[in-house]
């Protein structure tokens, strides 16, 4: 079954009059998160809420969705209505995120390794669709920013995603490792190999991405490979 034929029963599921808020709440509820769902959703309310941060929806945002999501004209008449949904509801972003997070924080306060990846891939997916214009905006900067503060990812996290897409961005191979720059070697390779781990197609699919957007490990997979051999680089190991 299509993820977009899922995401337009959820849809209709909805009670007349809630917001689209309330899929969240629902998905979170189910006693088998659909996390395939809950993802597509969070990338587009959330795109809807940030196109409102820049003041403008431009085509190549649109395109950028199309592209990430691999949408066929049957199932952008679903995006489009989720879209709208979000950019018309009165929630504001931050409840969206605060929900997002929510559902994809299965321990709590702590988050465990998949659950912090799946709101990278959802941010990154964000940063994917503001860049699409080739203009950065601070005021999406500002959004993103805090987004990725309400889903707990720290400032090293948010510049490690920020660095990957937008240019003359600091890049820190240490920040995109996940790694302190006092790490051995050793400690350097292993951290390298859990983070290509991460970023494999297979493992994005198990945490939750949909198939139609692991194309999204693709820029992770070449900074991460990128940050590798700069630090072995810097520490004369090449």
């Amino acid at each position: 079954m299509s993820i977009w034929t899922r995401i337009a029963e959820a849809l209709a599921a909805l009670a007349s009059g809630e917001g689209l808020a309330a899929v969240f709440d629902r998905l979170r509820a189910a006693p088998a998160p659909e996390r395939s769902v809950g993802f597509t959703i969070a990338i587009l309310a959330l795109a809807a809420k940030m196109a409102k941060a820049d003041g403008t929806v431009t085509r190549n945002e649109v395109s950028a969705f199309r592209a990430i999501f691999a949408l066929t004209p049957q199932e952008e008449a679903n995006a489009a209505y989720v879209f709208n949904l979000a950019r018309q509801d009165v929630a504001g972003f931050d409840t969206y995120a605060r929900k997002i997070a929510a559902l994809f924080n299965s321990g709590g306060d702590a988050l465990c390794a998949d659950d912090r990846n799946i709101l990278i891939d959802i941010l990154e997916a964000l940063f994917a669709i503001a860049m699409a214009d080739g203009v950065y905006h601070p005021r999406e900067d500002a959004f993103l920013g805090q987004v990725a503060d309400i889903f707990g990812l720290d400032a090293r996290c948010f510049a490690s995603v920020r660095a990957r897409y937008i240019e003359g961005a600091k890049r820190d191979p240490f920040d995109v490792l996940g790694a302190s720059p006092d790490a051995t070697m050793d400690e350097l390779r292993r951290a390298w190999r859990v983070a290509v781990k991460e970023s494999h197609p297979d493992g994005m699919i198990a945490r939750g991405v949909p198939p139609e957007a692991v194309q999204l490990a693709a820029r992770r997979l070449i900074a991460i490979n990128d940050a590798w051999r700069d630090v072995q680089a810097m520490r004369g190991t090449v």
